[in-house]
């Protein structure tokens, strides 16, 4: 296996601010709370759905442009490197920094540190999360700053805070202990990081690299916040791996604007509030059933603001959707989850589209993973949640339905690409 060449050093500045295409995971630990899983594996080989946990995230990495990846081991080091190998199988190169399996993350990266780029960006291996790069760079390329972290917002508990994200969009407290008070969101690694911010700290002292920059770096007001609501998934614990199993196992998932997509859209301001009123689409039904015989998820996420404006009651609509999925089932399709958000249009919800709240919901519910779904929908609302939820977007026109969009593929093929 060839050996790793140092990157020549230059002086971090403007100039030197282009996307980075390298990628450092922190893998060196011995991965103690899971037991006996890692006795003879170090914590990220442990398999989901079939593949070591590790894999996913080199692939999540080529697949958003990191060509090279510099894994920083410790405990049971050949394990990873048999595995992976230069990197040539899964089309990225990879390199190793082997230390002790005691040292900590700061210890690691400073070992490591003439193979790091000025620009990097930094994980943790033992947390997914399906990254979409280009607008977390074009956010910390916005703000100019040394460092960017990824903060899950946490607003369903899923896990315990240990930040604290200012109005600007900044970090204003970070605590690893997470005993601080006035904490809200979750930091999941994913962090772009300019590699000066090294030398915050004695390049020799035996600490995390979390403790030895980011409370510094939040105290200057110099740490940026990516926020988001997609879940993170992990194996840094027994509990976790259940549900890190089930994202990776889950099939693609396909969602559905209602009116204008499945049944035909009723005039502006005006809603559809009984079966009699209900007009299905040309072909929708049978659309329907070919997305189910592919394996999709299928979720219905829709606006339905005349509960809000009480031109409807929620009953009714509730009733409206079981006749509706009583007569897709009979056609042989299925729907998994409806989504509806029943607020009125000026009331100030995150649910109601172009907002991504109910895709969101739905990823929590289900475990999906929105970087493999796509959305089907008809109007400008709908593209603006499927963009800021990281969903590809699919477009039904006049001259183009969702019959229309099924029938064009291949017999048997899957809607999702990503």
């Amino acid at each position: 296996m060839s050996q790793p060449q140092p990157h020549p050093e230059r002086p971090a500045g403007p100039a030197d601010r282009a996307r980075p295409t390298q990628a450092v995971i922190l893998a060196g630990g011995r991965g103690t709370r899971l037991g006996d899983l890692t006795n003879t594996r170090p914590k990220p080989m442990v398999e989901c759905h079939g593949k070591p946990f590790l894999e996913y995230i080199v692939c999540l990495l080529r697949d958003e442009g990191f060509d090279r990846v510099l894994m920083l081991l410790g405990y049971l080091p050949d394990v990873i490197q048999q595995h992976f190998g230069d990197g040539s199988r899964w089309g990225v190169r990879i390199d190793y920094s082997i230390t002790s399996p005691d040292d900590l993350t700061w210890q690691r990266l400073h070992a490591a540190i003439d193979l790091i780029d000025p620009y990097f960006l930094l994980l943790y291996c033992d947390n997914y999360w399906p990254m979409r790069f280009e607008p977390m760079w074009t956010q910390f390329e916005a703000a100019g700053l040394p460092a960017m972290v990824t903060v899950y917002r946490n607003t369903d508990n899923y896990s315990r805070d240990n930040v604290r994200v200012a109005a600007d969009g900044r970090v204003a407290a970070f605590d690893r202990t997470r005993t601080m008070t006035g904490l809200r969101g979750v930091e999941i690694g994913y962090a772009v990081v300019d590699k000066a911010v090294l030398n915050l700290h004695p390049a020799d002292s035996p600490a995390m690299f979390e403790d030895a920059v980011y409370p510094t770096l939040s105290a200057r007001g110099e740490l940026l916040a990516y926020l988001t609501d997609h879940r993170y998934y992990s194996v840094g614990s027994l509990e976790r791996l259940p549900v890190t199993e089930k994202f990776f196992s889950n099939p693609a998932t396909v969602f559905l604007d209602r009116d204008g997509v499945i049944n035909r859209r009723p005039a502006r301001g005006e809603y559809v509030r009984h079966p009699g009123e209900f007009e299905w689409l040309p072909g929708s039904l049978a659309a329907l059933k070919t997305l189910a015989d592919a394996g999709h998820h299928i979720v219905i996420v829709t606006n339905q603001a005349g509960v809000a404006r009480e031109v409807m009651t929620g009953e009714e609509l509730s009733a409206l959707h079981h006749w509706m999925e009583t007569e897709i089932l009979r056609a042989g399709g299925r729907i998994d989850g409806i989504y509806c958000c029943t607020h009125a249009w000026d009331d100030g919800c995150s649910c109601r589209k172009p907002n991504p709240g109910l895709l969101f919901q739905a990823q929590h519910d289900f475990n999906v993973d929105l970087r493999r779904a796509v959305f089907i929908g008809d109007d400008d609302r709908d593209r603006g949640a499927a963009e800021a939820a990281g969903t590809a977007f699919e477009l039904v026109t006049v001259d183009r339905s969702l019959a229309d969009i099924v029938a064009a593929l291949p017999a048997g093929a899957s809607l999702v690409t990503a």
